[in-house]
């Protein structure tokens, strides 16, 4: 059993998900949205906005799956409406779209919330008032989540912002969010932390005769 304070949240994603992983499904999410605006440019615009939102499902989902697919990441297959996931360490790895500073749609859907009731495990990483002791779970969820602008005046063909979040088991609130940009220097700051902790400091040769000529041994 581990104390809440000897670990974190964002240390438990960086253990368990690869950076190279987590770079390829932030260019996964930009290329879906890419390719969803260029399909739908000639439509209409009074359900230009409908045809934009169904697309990025669509072509967002293909290329998180084909993400998850070069990484061995277990993605689930491809079938309709369906949320595509895949699996890394202790996380299962899923996506959605919101609105830039509106993430209420996330929890629209049932089956991100019913996901979501695994992360109960680790809510003590930042409510350990409420719990005696911790032990690191078996699995927990985590969100790559696409912020668009409003309107497609703004920004139609990729994400104003693309975050990493993992929810409470309600997905009422945020465990822990952070953009993905900001989120991939984690894996150097523990590397070097890393490095920190293995320098072991090595005496001179002849350091013990040396003392004795300079009249400084005991």
């Amino acid at each position: 059993m581990a104390l809440p304070n000897q670990e974190t949240i964002n240390d438990l994603l960086v253990r368990n998900i690869p950076r190279e992983l987590v770079m390829g499904l932030e260019e996964a999410k930009l290329v879906g949205a890419q390719r969803a605006f260029a399909a739908a440019r000639g439509m209409d615009d009074g359900h230009l906005p409908s045809v934009v939102g169904q697309l990025r499902h669509f072509h967002m989902n293909e290329s998180f799956h084909r993400a998850l697919a070069v990484a061995d990441a277990s993605p689930s297959p491809l079938r309709g409406n369906q949320i595509a996931t895949g699996r890394s360490g202790i996380f299962t790895l899923a996506r959605f779209n919101t609105k830039y500073g509106v993430w209420s749609s996330g929890r629209r859907s049932e089956t991100r919330r019913q996901m979501s009731l695994v992360n109960a495990a680790i809510e003590p990483l930042v409510q350990p008032g409420l719990f005696s002791g911790y032990v690191e779970p078996s699995q927990a969820v985590v969100f790559v989540v696409a912020c668009f602008a409003g309107s497609l005046h703004s920004q139609p063909d990729t994400p104003v912002s693309i975050e990493i979040a993992v929810p409470d088991r309600h997905m009422q609130g945020w465990l822990f969010r952070e953009p993905i940009d900001a989120f991939i220097k984690r894996y150097d700051q523990q590397s070097t932390a890393g490095q920190d902790d293995l320098a072991v400091p090595k005496l001179k040769k002849n350091i013990g005769k040396q003392q004795d000529k300079d009249g400084t041994g005991s």
